[in-house]
């Protein structure tokens, strides 16, 4: 399962993790995904998708 939001294709980000003595070694942002049910063209299917999709209303939830 990939770590892609399904409406604006969000993916995990490369960055480093910092230590007190500035050793850097590689770490991931991954995007906060939600399983949510969606009307999708008329349809119930079941998305994942990241929480700034879900907050700017770009989803709508099914009930």
């Amino acid at each position: 399962m990939s770590k892609i939001c399904e409406i604006c294709g969000k993916k995990p980000q490369i960055g480093n993790l910092v230590s007190h003595a500035h050793n850097l070694t590689k770490r991931r942002f991954n995007p906060n995904l939600q399983r949510v049910r969606v009307l999708h063209n008329k349809s119930v299917k079941t998305m994942r998708v990241c929480t700034k999709c879900i907050k700017a209303g770009h989803v709508v939830k099914a009930v």
